[in-house]
């Protein structure tokens, strides 16, 4: 009775220790003047490499180490002012507010003299990636999501938390083949997956492609002149205690870059283009077609470099029958990546039998653990991601999917 007592006893003190190890603080954050909320916000701890964004409707949970309680939460947003609050005040309170001051004011009071035009900053920005990002290996912590949706309803979504490694950001000679290595930490997925309607989506590993569209590391920019002619200078903006160039392309797509006045490091890339009907691909007397692609790539700044923080593309492809040309249905891939950790001097590798293989990650997958994914720092579900579980859960209770 003695040994059963002490066993309970330390069951329920390794339980409690377990549990008091992450805190988790939750938060919306908001225009201070107008209340709407900020979108992608990047949350941090003031000194620390982990972080998190707020989702689309500025909503977020973030889960720390509880020995990080006396360190200073961080927000910061293009455009408006940092935050800083005490964790500790934080504690023990349901969803926070957080309200963020436009940096109108302090722009206003910058005078720019400078004669430089928006082709001469992105191409400054070009020359000043080696200086600006990691030239030494890092490794990364990140939550990896993809949605696939055919005629206005989702079938399938797949989560994965992953570490990345790489080596610099120097220029590779093959700007199609992922210099990253990427290892599996878990894999959850939907039934949907095996849905009759994935043939219809790329069958390739999707999170490598996701990251092969990181324009930056993989210096995926005209080099023509014309493309620098094309750019023009909007007004500056502020992120993180820093003035922001921004510029943009307004053609048969839309490029905008944020790039800091101080170091010309590119902080922000949105690009959007609408494509002219070409066919992909043939199947079973079906063509299909590329509609559009919309991205966004982020960076954000630890110990004097960037690093990747959030990635996110959405691309739509129709099918049309071979004969006809009548629309038979729509297709929709929506991928994103959270950067919640950076490690800028990694002790560990990820090696060559470590590393995902390169055909799609649901068939990748281990056995799903709920625990992890309890602490683990991804993206918060939003309303519209509650509609998309109605849509999911049409297979089922999409826990017991992730356990099938």
């Amino acid at each position: 009775m003695r040994l059963l007592c002490l066993t309970l006893f330390l069951c329920v003190i390794y339980f409690f220790a377990h549990a008091q190890s992450t805190i988790t603080i939750s938060g919306k954050i908001v225009d201070r003047e107008t209340s709407e909320p900020l979108t992608f916000a990047s949350i941090g701890i003031r000194g620390k490499p982990i972080g998190t964004v707020s989702n689309a409707i500025g909503e977020f949970d973030f889960h720390i180490p509880s020995n990080l309680k006396n360190e200073v939460l961080v927000i910061s947003m293009l455009g408006y002012e940092n935050m800083e609050a005490p964790i500790r005040n934080l504690l023990r309170k349901d969803t926070v507010i957080f309200g963020l001051n436009k940096a109108v004011q302090m722009l206003d009071e910058v005078v720019i003299h400078d004669s430089l035009n928006g082709g001469d900053i992105v191409s400054i920005a070009l020359t000043r990636i080696e200086e600006n990002y990691p030239m030494t290996p890092f490794l990364l912590d990140g939550f990896y999501r993809d949605l696939k949706k055919v005629g206005g309803i989702y079938f399938s979504l797949l989560e994965a938390a992953v570490k990345i490694y790489d080596e610099d950001y120097k220029e590779p000679r093959n700007k199609n083949r992922l210099r990253e290595r990427v290892a599996l930490m878990e894999v959850r997925k939907s039934l949907g997956y095996n849905n009759k309607f994935t043939k219809y989506f790329d069958q390739s590993n999707l999170l490598e492609e996701l990251l092969l569209h990181n324009n930056v590391r993989y210096r995926q920019f005209p080099s023509e002149q014309v493309f620098f002619d094309s750019f023009k200078r909007l007004r500056t903006s502020y992120y993180n205690g820093h003035r922001v160039f921004v510029v943009s392309i307004d053609a048969d797509y839309h490029l905008k870059l944020y790039i800091a006045t101080q170091n010309y490091a590119i902080i922000r890339m949105e690009f959007e283009r609408n494509y002219n009907d070409a066919v992909i691909r043939r199947k079973k007397n079906l063509v299909s077609k590329y509609i559009s692609d919309k991205k966004v790539i982020d960076f954000k700044e630890y110990g004097g470099k960037m690093y990747l923080n959030y990635m996110n593309l959405t691309s739509k492809i129709n099918w049309y029958d071979e004969n006809t040309n009548k629309l038979k249905f729509e297709t929709e891939l929506y991928q994103e990546l959270l950067i919640n950790k950076v490690h800028p001097d990694p002790t560990e590798r990820i090696g060559s039998t470590q590393k995902m293989k390169r055909y799609g990650l649901q068939y990748q997958d281990e056995k799903y653990n709920k625990e992890f994914w309890n602490n683990y720092n991804v993206i918060k579900d939003t309303p519209l991601d509650k509609e998309i579980v109605r849509d999911l859960e049409k297979l089922g209770n999409l826990e017991e999917q992730f356990e099938y």
